[in-house]
């Protein structure tokens, strides 16, 4: 059985990746992974709009993997809008990127869970194959959170490589060209960022558990029979 310290630490470390199991299902569903501001080119061009004037054709737009929506400003007001990923727009994406992102998140969700197992295995009782121990949940952790930061760098690379907002941003405009004033990585981005540090925490607290401590031993007194005792 395992010490009180160990189980400790493997109980702590097994919340942890449940958490990051957690954080990244809610970033796969939260559609605020990317937010910013869109010009109607188009419209600030035929009127020739000038600095004051630009806030009436400056929108706004938010999307995650799944879906998302933008506001529309060309000059009549804003227009509302809300649009899904699948299965129209993937097809002005770059499909491949985006299918990948969305994949090696769900391979990370496969690894948290596993190692969430093998933590509560390693709490419970000291198993007799390596890869069920320490070593074992440390591969699984630093599986998991590379997952998380290649789905994250695939993102940025999506973003900033392949202009995934201005492509979402002029999705079925036939009349108006939007351009991207501003871009901001969100919640979601965050909190799979936030998942991959949760991992990186668990690396370092598996090999803590290894340590062993040395046990203090009181030091007992001799007892000294002399000939004198043996007679009383």
């Amino acid at each position: 059985m395992p010490g009180c310290f160990k189980k400790t630490l493997f109980a702590l470390a097994s919340l942890i990746s449940f958490v990051s199991f957690i954080l990244i299902i809610v970033a796969m569903g939260i559609p605020k992974w990317m937010t910013g501001k869109i010009l109607c080119k188009t419209g600030a061009d035929l009127v020739n709009a000038t600095d004051p004037e630009l806030i009436k054709f400056i929108g706004e737009i938010y999307y995650g993997l799944f879906r998302g929506g933008k506001i529309r400003q060309c000059g009549l007001g804003g227009r509302r809008s809300k649009f899904t990923i699948f299965p129209h727009m993937v097809k002005k994406l770059n499909t491949g990127l985006h299918v990948v992102i969305i994949m090696f998140l769900c391979v990370a969700i496969f690894f948290s869970l596993v190692s969430f197992g093998f933590c509560i295995l390693n709490a419970i009782k000291v198993p007799y194959r390596a890869i069920k121990g320490p070593a074992g949940v440390c591969l699984w952790n630093f599986l998991a959170g590379g997952f998380v930061v290649l789905a994250v760098t695939s993102f940025m690379a999506a973003v900033k490589l392949h202009h995934l907002t201005e492509r979402i941003a002029n999705f079925r405009e036939n009349v108006f060209r939007f351009v991207i004033l501003e871009e901001h990585f969100e919640d979601s981005f965050w909190i799979c960022v936030a998942s991959a540090t949760a991992h990186a925490v668990n690396l370092l607290l598996i090999p803590i558990s290894g340590i062993h401590f040395p046990k203090i031993k009181t030091k007992t007194e001799e007892v000294n029979v002399t000939a004198e005792d043996i007679m009383y």
